[in-house]
């Protein structure tokens, strides 16, 4: 599935070219089928390195696959984001993403499987106001930094000054977003005695 220019956004083309040349991936996600320990789950992972991990249309019709195929074949999942946000490029069939994601999710949740969900450096934007963080464990690396907005837009629009380190994985975890924090080598044992928490069938 290979991502399109629906608004002929000027060089869009162009970087779409030079991310697929770059990172050997035709847009900023891998998904698939896969096994944790002896754990079989649906598995997902945003790449920055593609136009920093944005979502456009492709990376939105991903995550519903794999939320769907997780829903259709009984199998938790575990989704890990890299993200700057919506691929503004595409304007709104960017933004609708955050929508669609949301509603294929809201229909997983009805099953009994677990969703994990999984916040690196950074993780902001409409991946995190979306599917990012309405799992039913957030885990993060530390020090990633996770929220909506970047704290220069924040402080100009609010005119406030923000708390030191305030969108640290840290302090999400502190404030309740964040339900623990694991470094990266020790994310596999953590997901697999986490899977090993729940039945499923």
């Amino acid at each position: 599935m290979m991502g399109a220019d629906p608004l002929r956004f000027e060089g869009y083309g162009e970087k779409l070219g030079e991310a697929r040349e770059k990172t050997g991936l035709d847009d900023a996600i891998v998904s698939g089928v896969a096994r944790i320990g002896e754990h079989p789950l649906a598995l997902a992972a945003l790449d920055f390195r593609f136009i920093g991990g944005s979502m456009g249309s492709v990376v939105g019709e991903r995550i519903t696959r794999i939320i769907e195929l997780a829903y259709d074949a009984g199998l938790p999942l575990v989704i890990v984001s890299a993200s700057g946000g919506a691929r503004m490029y595409e304007g709104v069939y960017s933004l609708m993403q955050m929508a669609k994601t949301s509603v294929a999710l809201s229909r997983y949740m009805t099953g009994s499987w677990p969703y994990i969900s999984v916040l690196t450096d950074p993780t902001f934007g409409g991946v995190t106001a979306s599917f990012a963080t309405a799992a039913d464990i957030v885990i993060a690396e530390p020090k990633a930094r996770i929220g909506f907005a970047g704290t220069r837009v924040i402080e100009d629009a609010t005119r406030e000054r923000l708390p030191e380190g305030f969108q640290t994985a840290e302090f999400q975890r502190e404030h309740g977003l964040v339900d623990r924090i694991v470094h990266r080598l020790e994310l596999k044992k953590d997901l697999e005695r986490f899977l090993g928490f729940f039945a499923w069938s």
